[in-house]
């Protein structure tokens, strides 16, 4: 197969290790890209595949990997290289063995995490746009966190909503949100905080020690209260992680509903990543948010 002979030749420079593929394992992983294992009998790495197309996309990955690795908090793998030939994009990761069905250490997650969101930046944003799931995510940088919010995150997705199909209602309550949106700010604006920005429990695990690792990020600088937010969206953390959490960066007061302006995000992103099945969710959070204005 001409991408292994290509990935190969690509890890062997890099490295300046010979590498040549022995075997290849599928594994199960997102509905976006094609994961194996790789090996030659000696070394192992994670591959992540697409189309020659999404290289963009794996470059940002990999620049969001080493930014978290920078901030020196918590584990992430490690990019090797990426590249293209005319059969698919790739993305080369250090391979590590994971356990995501441990829970023991979920403080520590809670206390690493804390402890990235303390690492900041001068402003909002990213010095490149990436991908959330499969959808661009924009990070053109701001000091201006509501506004940020308002036209790169939730205005982006209800313009992306309506080239969709999902007019009507929808877009007439998602307006009348733009223009209030100030009102769930009322205090200081946040600091611009180091963000994993997908953070759901399908993107961290334990490797052998049970030391916490991040993957899959989409990375950017703004409101902790967004990953937090995002943690509790699909199923939440362990009570642990939250405990912990708190203990080392307690939230500011109005983070209940806030959570549901950061999270109405990923739900528009759903709408428009699989349909309609989640438009219902995406009205009724709209409502509840609009509910808070009057």
């Amino acid at each position: 197969m001409q991408v292994w002979h290509d990935i190969s030749a690509q890890i062997s420079a890099v490295t300046n290790a010979l590498f040549k593929v022995k075997e290849s394992r599928s594994i199960g992983g997102g509905c976006i890209n094609q994961t194996y294992c790789i090996t030659d009998g000696a070394q192992r790495f994670f591959i992540k595949l697409n189309t020659p197309g999404n290289l963009s996309m794996f470059e940002a990955e990999a620049a969001g990997l080493v930014e978290i690795h920078r901030s020196k908090t918590l584990r992430v793998p490690l990019p090797i290289c990426y590249g293209q030939n005319d059969q698919a994009a790739w993305l080369v990761l250090e391979y590590l063995d994971l356990n995501s069905g441990m829970r023991g250490k979920a403080a520590d997650l809670g206390k690493q995490l804390a402890a990235m969101h303390r690492t900041t930046s001068k402003q909002f944003g990213w010095v490149r746009d990436n991908t959330i799931g499969q959808t661009l995510q924009v990070n053109t940088p701001s000091s201006d966190w509501v506004n940020f919010w308002r036209t790169q995150r939730l205005g982006f997705q209800l313009d992306l909503a309506k080239t969709n199909g999902h007019n009507g209602k929808l877009q007439k309550m998602g307006e009348q949100l733009l223009i209030n949106l100030d009102k769930f700010f009322p205090d200081a604006s946040p600091l611009p905080a180091l963000l994993h920005g997908d953070l759901w429990s399908g993107n961290y695990a334990y490797d052998g020690n049970g030391i916490p690792v991040l993957f899959d990020p989409a990375v950017y600088y703004g409101d902790r209260e967004a990953d937090i937010a995002m943690t509790e969206l699909f199923g939440g953390f362990p009570a642990d992680f939250y405990s912990a959490y708190r203990y080392d960066y307690p939230l500011d007061s109005g983070y209940n509903i806030r959570k549901l302006v950061y999270n109405l995000y990923h739900i528009l992103n759903h709408l428009n990543l699989f349909g309609s099945s989640y438009r219902h969710q995406t009205e009724q959070t709209i409502n509840t948010l609009l509910a808070e204005i009057h």
